[in-house]
This record gives structure tokens, sequence and C-alpha cells, in this order.
């Protein structure tokens, strides 16, 4: 399944997080990474520039810091600069929207030590306190050494869990990219981190989530550009 590419209410899915960042006046650069001409071309009819990513960087199982690096040197090498903040945006999703994008590039702006601004949703369903992992003799254990603390069952009074959403992140390049500090498996997001939080984010895997995306842009885009032009 293409799913970059598949149709939703009429446009290509990428093009709902390319015109998000489209109509930021905070951008003035649009590039798109991808092996496939066909991705590479619907990007491109929405103002994206194209970088070709190499066949080693196009596998189920490449780096997320591998593909960056790599659009870094094509920027640099086009630009003969390399940005002070990049956007990093997630192709399989329709939940961004420009203001989102707007307060995370300000918050740097306003703070330089920030390495990174990223939207997060607050979980405390799938607390890490609460998840488990197979011991060596099958018996479902805690990921943490509690070490005698006694761990409330109750998710409220937890303390909040915020989880990492894959729509766009907002890196600092100098404070994260090259960063040997960063906090793993992101690490390279640096290591002073901001969240910022929104209601609800979530990728496109299935069909089902193509109808979520339908209802999330008429609950969400579609209804904002219609308050707009009342």
């Amino acid at each position: 399944m293409d799913k970059n590419i598949l149709e939703v209410l009429g446009k290509p899915l990428l093009q709902y997080t390319a015109e998000a960042a489209r109509k930021s006046e905070l951008i003035n650069g649009y590039y798109v990474s991808s092996d496939d001409e066909r991705i590479l071309n619907a990007a491109e009819q929405v103002g994206y520039q194209r970088i070709k990513r190499p066949a080693e960087l196009a596998t189920p199982t490449s780096k997320h810091f591998d593909v960056i690096k790599h659009a870094l040197k094509i920027i640099q090498d086009r630009e003969v600069a390399e940005p002070d903040i990049l956007i990093v945006q997630l192709a399989n999703t329709v939940t961004v929207k420009t203001k989102w994008i707007d307060d995370c590039i300000n918050e740097i702006i306003r703070n330089q030590d920030i390495s990174a601004v990223v939207p997060t949703v607050i979980n405390q369903d799938h607390h890490p306190y609460r998840m488990k992992k197979l011991d060596e003799n099958g018996f479902l254990k805690p990921y943490f050494d509690f070490q005698g603390q006694s761990i409330s069952t109750n998710r409220q009074e937890l303390p909040p869990n915020y989880i990492l959403c894959h729509n766009f992140w907002v890196l600092n390049v100098n404070k994260s990219v090259y960063s040997e500090d960063g906090d793993q498996p992101w690490s390279f997001m640096g290591s002073k981190v901001k969240p910022y939080v929104i209601d609800e984010a979530f990728d496109v895997h299935d069909l089902e989530d193509l109808i979520r995306s339908e209802n999330w842009i008429k609950d969400n885009i579609y209804s904002e550009e219609m308050s707009v032009k009342k």
C-alpha cells in the first residue's frame, strides 16, 4: 500500500501535512526526500523540491537520523547554507496544523537552548510504569527497579506520560542533529526536547486509518477553513 500518496478526500495523503507547512510564514524552504518517483512528483506539485534518496536509505530498517543527515547535506549544497531550524515532516499522517508548526518554531526562536520541540499527547493508559516485559522464565515483570516503592495502579496518580507523535518534529539543528548527548532512541533530537501537547495525532497504516483521517480533516481542517470564511 503506497500510503503516502493514497487519496484522502480527493488529495494525496502527503498533501495535507505539506499544505500545513506551506501556509507557515516562518519557513523559507521545502524539500521532500524519497526514492519513489510518485511521492517526489506528488510533493513537487505542492511546492517541494525533490531529494532523491539513495537505495541504502530507503529500506524498512533505514534510520530517521541517516535520512535527515542526507537531506541536510543536499540542502546545504543547494542553498550554500545549512538551516538553523529544520522541520521534519512525516508523510503518512494528516494530523498537522500550521499553528502547531509555528508555535514549535517560535519556541526555539525564543529560547536557543532548546534542542527540539515535538508534538506529544499525554496518555496515562500506556504509562511506562504500567508496562511489563518477560523475564527468562516467561513471567511478566516491570521494566523498572522500583526499589521497594509502592506504585499506584491508578493512572491519575502517576506522573504525566508524554508520548512522542510522528507527525512532525522541529529541530534546532546545531543543538540536535549534531549533538552527542541526545536521549535514546531519538538521539538526533538532542537532550533538551520540549513537548508541544496536542489532543490527538495518528499515522496511516490501514484503510481504517484513512477513514479516521477523513473525519479528522472534516472536524479540524475544513471546519477551521469554514470559520475563517465566515
